[in-house]
């Protein structure tokens, strides 16, 4: 338990009675008359403090403040986000896969004929699509290595060039034969993107195609199957 001394201030007021009394009615020229108000300011105090003594109090001690639950998380919680733990890998992929939709849908906006913005359309939706179906099914990552280190980069490398061509505002024989060569080689990276969709399914298909021939036979020897004419 704490104690809290409250100390009187009757002596001070004391002290400044006797010494107002002096100025007013006492002479205060000579050292003896300053000698004599301070014996009296002295009895003053010892007067006030035996009157109105210091005075003491026991203040309770105060209550500790209670210590805060420990927060408990539950198993959900506890757990990293799948976003926070995805393998390098994929967010490379998922880079790869922004940056080139970037630039074509910019080549696209830059290039007029029709014709060649269809060809980028399709293209790039076909270019998302395999690489968000690989983003979903990692392990086939190492079926479209060759499409993104060589297909896919060649493609916007020969848009850009195109671009810049058709830009130039000249038609020469240069210009205008390198310009034809890659509009025919659009139709043919059409195709190589289509095969490459396709062959992300093949093992799919395959399973697919198993589990209908296993289907076909357990039926046939229940005599279920229908009978061709």
């Amino acid at each position: 338990m704490a104690t809290v001394k409250k100390r009187t201030v009757a002596p001070l007021y004391a002290v400044a009675a006797v010494w107002l009394y002096f100025a007013l009615f006492r002479d205060l020229y000579a050292p003896s008359h300053y000698i004599t108000a301070t014996i009296v300011s002295l009895a003053a105090v010892l007067i006030a403090h035996a009157i109105w003594p210091t005075r003491v109090f026991a203040l309770p001690d105060p209550e500790p403040a209670p210590e805060p639950e420990p927060e408990v998380k539950t198993e959900q919680e506890a757990k990293p986000e799948e976003s926070e733990v995805q393998d390098p890998k994929i967010e490379a992929l998922v880079k790869e896969r922004n940056r080139a939709i970037t630039e074509m849908r910019r080549l696209n906006d830059a290039i007029e004929d029709p014709g060649i913005s269809d060809q980028i359309d399709q293209l790039e939706a076909l270019a998302a699509k395999i690489i968000d179906h690989v983003i979903t099914h990692p392990e086939k990552l190492p079926q479209i290595r060759k499409f993104l280190n060589y297909y896919l980069p060649t493609t916007i490398k020969l848009l850009n060039a195109y671009d810049r061509m058709g830009s130039a505002g000249v038609s020469g024989e240069h210009i205008g034969g390198t310009m034809k060569k890659i509009e025919d080689m659009l139709q043919t990276i059409l195709l190589a993107f289509e095969k490459q969709m396709d062959a992300l399914f093949a093992g799919e298909a395959m399973d697919i195609s198993s589990d209908i021939t296993v289907l076909e036979n357990l039926l046939a020897r229940e005599g279920l199957s229908e009978t061709k004419c």
